[in-house]
């Protein structure tokens, strides 16, 4: 009987689904493409999650995601591109969380609002769709083997408009996020530099569901800079550190990834949070150090 539950359990699992490094050195060169889209996606969701934390705008983050799936879905239903698709959602989204969301409070109602909606609608173009299996998993898990060419030249164009924006906008944004009142009052413009902010970060968006999947975005956009804020408060060691960490969590997934026939989104996820535990307790003990410094030096 035992040994009937122990075939049977074997059967049901094989850890080589996970990792299996067989013919791993070929299987590399021939995903060079994934690679590059992983480090390229790292250095955007890097760059963006740190005003993503800074504006309180993990929740919209997801929203936009939603949103993102459904017009992917919606392409791939119709058989138009799913960039552009994944695009039109992203930046609609984008736009209605700007220009309604302008305080905290709408802004978290909208995105409560559009969640289901691109949810529900994006589950409904993939249960109409007749199409490969794959192509539904992907757009919500991510997958490594269907970064071609063209879908690479896309996620560098859409890079290097995310990033080039974000550096054009980037000291009144940042004054922005940490201070709207007194940047309002110092003639910054509030309103246009949110729009500006939100179409980047559809934008931003819109390429990493491609990679990493509609459900697992703020793996990539949020957790690494939410990391990095765990140890520096710096303007420029920040944003350094969040780009370091979510170009280890992709590469360090698609390498992982590699080795097994699940999508690449676990190992993202589980490489992302794990470094923001190493980042937590990091910063417990240094608290907890200089706590006991100061104590040290009032008894003295």
């Amino acid at each position: 009987m035992a040994a009937a539950l122990s075939a049977s359990s074997s059967a049901g699992f094989d850890w080589n689904q996970i990792f299996d490094f067989t013919d791993y050195g070929e299987l590399i060169v021939l995903l060079h493409n994934s690679l590059l889209a992983g480090a390229v996606l790292g250095l955007v969701g890097g760059l963006i999650g740190v005003f993503v934390m800074s504006r309180d705008m993990a929740f919209a983050v997801h929203g936009i995601s939603e949103l993102s799936f459904a017009g992917a879905s919606a392409a791939l239903l119709l058989g138009v591109g799913v960039v552009e698709g994944s695009l039109v959602g992203s930046l609609v989204a984008a736009l209605l969380i700007g220009v309604l969301g302008s305080r905290a409070r709408d802004r978290n109602s909208i995105t409560a609002v559009l969640m289901p909606f691109g949810l529900g609608l994006g589950i409904l173009c993939l249960a109409l769709y007749s199409g490969r299996s794959a192509n539904k998993f992907g757009l919500l898990t991510g997958q490594i083997v269907a970064v071609d060419d063209p879908q690479l030249g896309w996620l560098g164009v859409i890079a290097v408009v995310v990033v080039v924006g974000l550096f054009v906008v980037w000291r009144p944004l940042m004054f922005a996020s940490v201070d709207a009142d007194v940047a309002a009052a110092r003639g910054v413009p509030i309103r246009g530099l949110s729009i500006v902010f939100m179409l980047l970060l559809g934008l931003a968006v819109a390429v990493s569901v491609q990679i990493v999947g509609a459900l697992l975005v703020l793996s990539i956009l949020v957790t690494p800079a939410a990391a990095a804020l765990r140890l520096s408060s710096s303007p420029v060691m920040v944003p350094v550190l969040s780009v370091v960490f979510a170009m280890v969590s992709m590469v360090g997934g698609i390498l992982l990834a590699l080795g097994g026939s699940i999508p690449i989104s676990p190992f993202v996820t589980t490489i992302s949070f794990l470094i923001y535990v190493v980042c937590r307790v990091i910063a417990v003990v240094r608290a907890r150090r200089g706590l006991s410094g100061r104590l040290r030096v009032a008894t003295e």
